[in-house]
């Protein structure tokens, strides 16, 4: 909405800034920030007098656990109000790609605020039926798609573009479509199953949705696209600005989400984070990066594949048990020493994807 000031431009004022998507990313960041701290007390208190005993805590899960009792969920709530308030705020209107990712962030977010509340108002963890969950998740993905692949250049429609070898395509035809919706859906229930300790998910998240908006800011520019040997696609540079975003109200929601949390993200977040992720990455046609940049959510997500198939096979457990942060729980890893690694080893991984931008 901003960016309309430079309609007061002369060139060479104040209202000029606003031109500069790096500077309404920086405004977005800030935005998303403040609303964090300024409304994340208050939302603590709604959740906590609404919802009672908070978010159920599951019998089979790890002893250390059950002192969590009685901490609200849906604090997701304060992430997605953040990102949406400074991205309508900051972001070009007339860029379909902000509205594809904006569309998947609030559609996911429906589905966890739905499964969450009926976790909390029944006091169960099983929520809404997987089916459902998964057939809207569906629905959403098959949406975002088609209108990513309707948005992107004739030459990169229905495309797969592999990183490291330049100008290499995959035509994937019919088959796109397909693939893109098990990147959204993928991608939101791989970071879905990371949120199980404090703090674990939501910096990974940061840092995944910083590296990407880095990545749709580059491809988004024709110059750096044409030097980097990248595939352009036009208008993702504002995808910068969703991203700041997701980091500025990421860090107020982990001000008050560090151990030990006072509140958590719930499916609202989760669901509504991974689907932005797995958005961002069909709309600059960097799935394949995403694998890398999101590593420690397929890892997480391959570790609950693996430890279920293995033991309808076998009758025996891979891990001590799934997802893999909590076979490390198992094993007597302390749960920040978990977090902090965990966060590393996302850091690291994000430094790799981004790697791929220069090697060509």
């Amino acid at each position: 909405m901003l960016y309309w000031l430079t309609l007061l431009s002369d060139g060479g004022d104040f209202y000029n800034l606003f031109r500069y998507i790096t500077f309404r990313a920086g405004g977005a960041f800030l935005t998303a920030l403040v609303f964090g701290f300024l409304f994340g007390r208050p939302l603590i208190a709604v959740l906590r007098k609404k919802q009672g005993k908070g978010q159920p805590i599951r019998d089979d899960g790890p002893e250390g656990h059950f002192v969590k009792a009685g901490t609200p969920t849906m604090g997701g709530l304060l992430i997605v109000g953040a990102l949406l308030t400074s991205t309508i705020l900051w972001a070009r209107w007339d860029t379909p790609f902000v509205w594809i990712v904006l569309f998947v962030t609030i559609s996911f977010a429906a589905i966890g605020f739905a499964d969450d509340y009926a976790k909390v108002s029944k006091q169960d963890t099983a929520g809404v039926s997987g089916r459902v969950r998964m057939g809207l998740g569906l629905l959403i993905a098959v949406i975002a798609a088609v209108w990513a692949a309707w948005y992107h250049p004739a030459e990169l429609q229905n495309q797969l573009a592999v990183p490291v070898f330049k100008d290499t395509l995959i035509n994937l035809g019919l088959f796109f479509v397909p693939f893109a919706v098990v990147v959204i859906v993928g991608s939101a229930n791989a970071v879905n199953l990371t949120d199980g300790l404090d703090g674990l998910a939501i910096m990974p998240v940061m840092i995944a949705a910083g590296t990407l908006g880095i990545i749709a800011y580059v491809v988004g520019r024709v110059d750096w696209a044409a030097d980097l040997g990248l595939h352009y696609v036009p208008g993702t540079g504002e995808i910068l600005v969703f991203a700041a975003a997701v980091f500025g109200g990421g860090l107020g929601f982990l001000w008050y989400n560090a151990p030990p949390a006072a509140v958590f993200m719930g499916d609202t977040g989760s669901l509504a984070l991974g689907g932005a992720l797995g958005a961002i990455a069909v709309s600059t046609k960097h799935e394949i990066v995403l694998a890398i940049v999101g590593g420690l959510f397929v890892l997480e997500a391959m570790s609950v594949i693996i430890q279920v198939l293995y033991f309808k096979r076998t009758g025996k457990r891979v891990f001590l048990m799934a997802p893999i942060h909590h076979h490390y729980e198992k094993k007597g890893w302390s749960e920040p020493q978990i977090v902090i690694r965990f966060w590393i080893v996302a850091l690291i991984l994000a430094m790799i994807g981004l790697a791929t931008l220069k090697v060509r």
